[in-house]
């Protein structure tokens, strides 16, 4: 099924500058792999080394975090919006 995700801008050159982008999926797992197997560079970014997602990476399914879900196996209609949100941090 078609996922819309939404791409933050420093990471926009992965996908030659494009804010949203189709990818295919049942789950955000496999959402995420499949924006890495048409855009390559999105896992090193999106995951540490260990498989999780990074720290400072937060993941929406629509307007629900999927820490408070199933996290990567939260699952996704089509066209529903996966948004990627690098967290920010600062004093």
């Amino acid at each position: 099924m078609a996922v819309n995700v939404r791409v933050p801008g420093p990471l926009r050159r992965l996908t030659a500058g494009s804010a949203h982008v189709e990818v295919e999926g049942g789950t955000v797992a496999e959402a995420l792999a499949d924006l890495e197997a048409r855009y390559p560079g999105f896992r090193e970014r999106l995951y540490d080394a260990n498989g999780n997602l990074r720290q400072f990476i937060n993941i929406y399914v629509n307007d629900s975090d999927i820490r408070f879900g199933g996290g990567l196996d939260t699952a996704v209609a089509d066209q529903d919006d996966i948004s990627i949100i690098p967290a920010v941090a600062g004093g």
